[in-house]
């Protein structure tokens, strides 16, 4: 995955979310190099540029919804068109919706 700089203010959204999250066991790592949110080891959403990347889960709809907000995509980190499906790239334009997408990633993650 290239690695993207991240604005000041989409980095303070992101650790916003990781506190909101950190009661539920969700702690800080690092996931294609990235900061992340995880749970167990396992990776729930990562800060890509002023993107955050949540595992929403395919068939979801928060999965839906997320990809129905402008300029959010599946994510893709080897740029070589083959989109992890469960995961959905969503800009600091639609920060706002982060913690809803970050409390659904958890839930999925969880289910696992």
């Amino acid at each position: 995955m290239e690695k993207q700089e991240s604005s000041a203010a989409a980095i303070s959204a992101f650790v916003d979310l990781g506190a909101d999250l950190a009661q539920a066991g969700v702690v800080m790592g690092k996931m294609f190099g990235a900061s992340s949110l995880m749970l167990n080891k396992k990776a729930l959403a990562c800060l890509n540029g002023d993107k955050v990347v949540f595992k929403l889960g395919r068939d979801t709809p928060e999965h839906a919804r997320a990809l129905a907000l402008p300029d959010a995509v599946l994510f893709d980190p080897s740029g070589l068109k083959r989109p992890f499906k469960d995961w959905v790239e969503v800009p600091f334009s639609s920060h706002a919706d982060w913690p809803a997408f970050a409390e659904a990633a958890l839930q999925f993650v969880a289910g696992e």
